[in-house]
């Protein structure tokens, strides 16, 4: 039979923290934000979206399905992603399976997609920010497109604001842009993950629930109310961010944890400065942050930085793997596991730094002195089961094509999931 075939193509693409932040849109439709923001793209094995796409002329409708559950797809934010994608497909050839889709053939074939990705959904992970990455991502490979990555992140950014900057690794630059068409808004990167190798990162996962404020409507919100946000876009934001990129360049981990802390911090200010007022942060979350302030004084030079998306999740980059498993001893001892918790669940992503911790199971954790930047006012308390888990990653690559069949998400006979 002619049309039944199936054409599939699977991506595995990053997601990403932001340390100068994105927060607020000048059009809401082709979400345009009001500054540039700067993120670290965070090591794929450790967190990243699987998407599988398929074509074939059996298809009867476009289909997604997310986490193994099917979604609706026409939701604005998914029809201007697949719209603008199927406008600059081109012919597409497979000698092998006899197949050849001609340009103008892609406005009447169906697609099926099928995502899943290895960390909390909503949790203020940045998982929308990989899932459309890696969906405009796995289309362009499947459709053939011409467009460099910097071009591919104008239409992820239709997606979701931050996927533009999951189109890289390392260090990435989202330009705000200044066309009304958003034609220069777009994701470049400064540095490649190899740049500054040395940062270890540590997220505390404190809460992996849903957040009471999507990001869609507190940003729409901060941006009628907020004084303070206009005062940020204008005046904070350009300079920082040139200070940052320079920070970034020279691997000046002095700077880029001052930059990094003051641009978290102002953010959840504008949050507050919202009306009705958003809270992300929890009392694990600025609990976290007096602690590392603490450490970093206590040190002379700082440490690691701290920064916080619109979730109660702490992201922790620390200048070298010594400092982060010091890091590790102090989060352990604060926020030890729960009694029925074991340490492999406890501590995921690179379990190798537990050892440079001097951790090899729950006795270690509970055996851990007090740091001694504490020492002074009594014991210490401790706060068991107030963070779910941490994960131990690292700054990594771009998206990639996996080619192996059996990490295809969809059957390759059928097109449905496997």
């Amino acid at each position: 039979m002619a049309d039944k075939w199936v054409l599939i193509k699977t991506a595995q693409t990053p997601t990403n923290i932001a340390v100068i932040k994105y927060w607020g849109k000048r059009d809401e439709s082709l979400i345009l934000p009001i500054n540039d923001s700067i993120s670290v793209t965070l090591d794929p094995a450790h967190l990243c979206t699987t998407t599988t796409v398929a074509v074939s002329p059996a298809f009867q409708q476009d289909r997604m399905w997310l986490n193994g559950k099917e979604i609706s797809l026409s939701g604005g934010r998914y029809q201007n992603c697949l719209r603008e994608i199927r406008r600059r497909a081109s012919e597409v050839e497979d000698k092998e399976k006899g197949i050849k889709i001609e340009k103008k053939d892609w406005e009447k074939l169906h697609l099926h997609i099928a995502s899943y990705n290895n960390f909390p959904t909503a949790a203020g992970l940045a998982s929308s920010a990989a899932g459309f990455a890696c969906l405009v991502f796995a289309l362009a490979k499947l459709m053939n497109l011409k467009e460099d990555e910097s071009q591919l992140s104008a239409i992820a950014r239709q997606g979701s604001g931050s996927a533009c900057r999951s189109l890289f690794g390392g260090f990435v630059k989202w330009i705000m842009g200044k066309e009304d068409d958003g034609s220069d808004s777009l994701a470049v990167q400064l540095v490649d993950e190899k740049h500054w190798d040395d940062l270890f990162i540590i997220i505390a996962v404190v809460s992996s629930r849903q957040k009471e404020t999507s990001s869609t409507s507190g940003m729409r919100e901060s941006v009628e109310t907020s004084l303070l946000l206009q005062h940020r876009a204008k005046e904070v934001v350009p300079k920082r961010t040139l200070q940052m990129e320079e920070a970034i360049k020279n691997r000046d981990f002095a700077s880029f944890v001052q930059l990094t802390c003051a641009d978290s911090n102002q953010f959840h200010a504008v949050c507050l400065d919202t009306y009705p007022p958003i809270f992300y942060m929890n009392d694990t979350s600025h609990r976290i942050i007096s602690y590392v302030e603490k450490w970093n004084r206590s040190q002379g030079s700082p440490q690691v930085a701290y920064t916080f998306d619109a979730g109660p999740n702490a992201v922790l980059i620390a200048q070298n793997r010594k400092a982060a498993a010091q890091l590790l001893q102090r989060l352990l001892f604060y926020f030890p596991p729960m009694s029925d918790t074991d340490l492999d669940s406890y501590v995921i992503g690179d379990k190798s730094i537990l050892q440079d911790a001097g951790i090899e199971g729950v006795k270690d954790v509970e055996t851990l002195s007090p740091p001694p930047e504490i020492k002074e006012n009594g014991p210490a308390q401790k706060y068991p089961g107030d963070v779910s888990y941490f994960i131990c990653t690292r700054p990594g690559r771009g998206p990639v094509l996996l080619s192996q069949e059996n990490l295809a998400l969809l059957d390759p006979e059928t097109g449905l999931p496997k």
